[in-house]
């Protein structure tokens, strides 16, 4: 799928402004970390996993990972990255992904000494094994900085969520621990809802952008020269407050305007 193939290059895109040292992290801090979550995983029943922003990738998965959601306990290992994201409801997953990269996004603008002060919250439905869905909890903040200030290590921790209601969509809330705020991302959404209105000839532009089209192919459907395709693109990013296409797709779709 196309938009996934950009979430995952704007998510690297994103990673690559951290710079890291390969000499200074020290694994041998994650090894502490994995004996020390295999038990919390044991005590809690809460499916654990870890991210490493240097490698990119997913270094950890609790015992109980795939277990939890009544899957066999290798099918994390077996899948990799994509074990979850394959699961989520569809209802719920682009909203999910746009929502990750928002909070990647505000994590880079903080100062080092303030990333730690913040978790994502995530409440959103997962297949099960048996083909039904199930509502659950994921918590996610950085766990471990490199002695930069960079951010390495993201620890991931999901439960079965007390609500039940496979009617509601998908929650994201971002919680401060040193001041004790909540905020909700779909209220914070509504806000910039309100101010965004596309025009039918931008709206043509951003569902061939989400089809795959390139700017002279939009041009050559439309019959507009590339120099106005390319001022309906940048108008578009505008209007929606995005970096790029790949995220004006995903506002404009969670919207509800394409």
């Amino acid at each position: 799928m196309k938009e996934l193939s950009n979430y995952q290059e704007t998510v690297t895109s994103l990673l690559n402004q951290q710079q890291f040292n390969e000499n200074d992290l020290d694994y041998s801090i994650l090894e502490k970390h994995i004996r020390i979550l295999e038990n919390m995983a044991l005590i809690g029943n809460s499916a654990i996993s870890v991210f490493d922003m240097y490698k990119q990738e997913h270094v950890f998965y609790s015992n109980n990972f795939g277990r939890l959601i009544g899957y066999d306990i290798k099918e994390p290992a077996h899948y990799g990255p994509h074990f979850l994201q394959d699961k989520v409801h569809p209802d719920d997953f682009w909203e999910l992904t746009m929502n990750g990269i928002s909070i990647l996004k505000l994590f880079l603008q903080f100062p080092p000494q303030e990333r730690a002060n913040f978790k994502f919250i995530n409440e959103y439905r997962i297949l099960k094994a048996d083909n039904t869905y199930i509502r659950v909890v994921e918590q996610d903040q950085i766990m471990t900085f490199d002695g930069c200030g960079n951010m390495w290590l993201s620890l991931g921790i999901i439960d079965i969520s007390p609500n039940q209601d496979l009617q509601e969509p998908l929650k994201s809330q971002v919680f401060n621990f040193r001041t004790g705020e909540m905020i909700s991302l779909q209220q914070e959404r509504k806000k910039r809802e309100v101010s965004v209105s596309l025009t039918q000839r931008e709206l043509e532009v951003l569902k061939l952008v989400k089809t795959g089209f390139l700017s002279k192919e939009i041009s050559h459907k439309l019959a507009i020269s590339i120099h106005t395709v390319n001022t309906h693109r940048q108008r578009i990013l505008e209007k929606l407050h995005a970096d790029n296409s790949m995220e004006a797709v995903v506002f404009a779709s969670d919207m509800g305007l394409i």
